[in-house]
């Protein structure tokens, strides 16, 4: 979780998907609108974790929306932070507030928040929320756009 800025390790080339998020570094750019409030979206319809109980897989839609300040996320190494995941036993709700502090550590981010839509398992949708705080004020910030789980409907 540094500012790796001058050193990005992960882009340009092969990279493994790290064991575990612990493993995991979220590199980072400078932001080149730094003195600008705005949004950045990251999703991710295609999540997964191991259920720490089962070990069985679980699925889920992230939704990470973040306010900036120097720096941003380097897309490639939160791919790759989010493919740790995969063999990482963890409730929902831990995995996605711990996805949410990571981004915020290594960025600063002035404002962050995360939408964690799982998948059902034994027949019941987890949705996990998790801001900072309170968005700074005149800032657009859209729907996430993720529908409630309606089943076969």
């Amino acid at each position: 979780m540094t500012d790796s800025s001058e050193t990005l390790t992960q882009l340009g080339g092969m990279a493994d998907v790290p064991a575990s998020p612990g493993d995991a570094i979220l590199e980072t750019v400078p932001n080149p609108q730094g003195d600008t409030d705005y949004l950045i979206r990251f999703a991710c319809p295609e999540f997964t974790s191991l259920c720490p109980v089962t070990g069985q897989p679980d699925f889920a839609h992230l939704v990470i929306d973040y306010v900036p300040t120097e720096k941003i996320v380097e897309s490639k190494s939160l791919k790759l932070f989010l493919g740790s995941f995969r063999n990482h036993g963890a409730f929902h709700e831990d995995c996605t507030v711990m996805i949410g502090k990571r981004v915020v550590e290594a960025t600063g981010a002035k404002w962050l928040r995360i939408g964690g839509y799982w998948y059902p398992r034994g027949g019941i949708p987890i949705d996990v929320f998790w801001q900072t705080g309170a968005p700074p004020e005149g800032l657009w910030i859209p729907d996430q756009g993720v529908a409630g789980y309606r089943g076969r409907g």
